[in-house]
């Protein structure tokens, strides 16, 4: 009887979860996300135009695509093919971020491609513009647990972060990197 209960459990749920990410799906659509075909978990999008996803992605709940600014064209947030993204994730984006294929984004990780301006002091921090640059993951790569990715970088292929850290700096391919801030602690061999 228990295998039973278990069995129409896991129906229920996945016919739920299947309904519910087919009306998701189709709602932000409607407001311009486009999306291959991968589930789509209960997530926040500030922007749905602004934001692409790739096909048999797996995505978990609670993540927050937020595109920083006002309404403009274009997409600022492109995910890839076959990507996990974990639960709790944040893009916090005003110019853009690509992530390549087959990357593995662990939960809790930030990404931040802008700041506040600092070097006027008649003037409030909150009003000044900092610097906005791209960050780019190119494919292959994997993020652990709670990584900040800030402006600027690019992580190429194959690369890999360690759990935490704070990537201020680009990292070469296939290299594994570390700490805060984030610099080279070994590399992938065959």
């Amino acid at each position: 009887m228990q295998i039973l209960h278990k069995a129409l459990f896991r129906i229920r749920e996945k016919v739920s979860t299947l309904i519910f990410s087919t009306i998701r799906k189709f709602w932000y659509r409607l407001h311009g996300l486009k999306i291959g075909d991968t589930f789509l978990p209960k997530v926040d999008m500030s922007w749905p135009h602004k934001v692409e996803i790739g096909h048999a992605c797996q995505l978990e709940n609670g993540i927050f695509f937020k595109h920083d600014g006002i309404w403009s064209e274009g997409k600022s947030i492109v995910i890839g093919n076959r990507v996990f993204l974990g639960r709790f994730i944040e893009f916090n984006i005003r110019k853009s971020i690509s992530i390549g294929d087959d990357a593995l984004i662990a939960s809790g990780c930030k990404f931040i491609d802008h700041d506040h301006g600092y070097s006027d002091t008649n003037k409030p921090m909150n009003q000044q513009d900092g610097e906005e640059l791209a960050i780019v993951l190119e494919e292959d790569v994997w993020l652990g647990v709670n990584v900040t990715v800030l402006k600027g970088v690019t992580i190429h292929k194959g690369a890999i972060v360690a759990a935490g850290a704070v990537v201020t700096k680009s990292i070469p391919s296939y290299e594994i990197w570390g700490g805060i801030p984030a610099k080279k602690i070994g590399e992938r061999t065959s």
